[in-house]
């Protein structure tokens, strides 16, 4: 396995987590055990962010940049949701 393919392993393995550990935060029925998958959701965002950002670097994970028009749309659309 090259470094690539182990870097978007590790990515989706991290996404995969932080969902887990979104959903655990959510649910929690206790502060105590809230607070804990809380500050666990955002370690692994952390790490999710420092590997997109490494791969992103090597030209393994590209983005396409949006347009300013779009966003702004995008903006109006959702704000007359309310």
């Amino acid at each position: 396995m090259d470094d690539k393919n182990l870097m978007e392993n590790l990515l989706f393995t991290v996404k995969t987590t932080s969902g887990l550990f979104y959903n655990g935060t959510v649910e929690s029925t206790t502060t105590n055990v809230r607070n804990v998958f809380d500050s666990a959701l955002n370690k692994s965002l952390q790490m999710q962010n420092e590997i997109f950002t490494k791969m992103n670097d090597k030209g393994w994970y590209q983005t396409t940049p949006v347009e300013q028009q779009k966003i702004t749309q995008t903006a109006q659309k959702f704000s007359q949701m309310r």
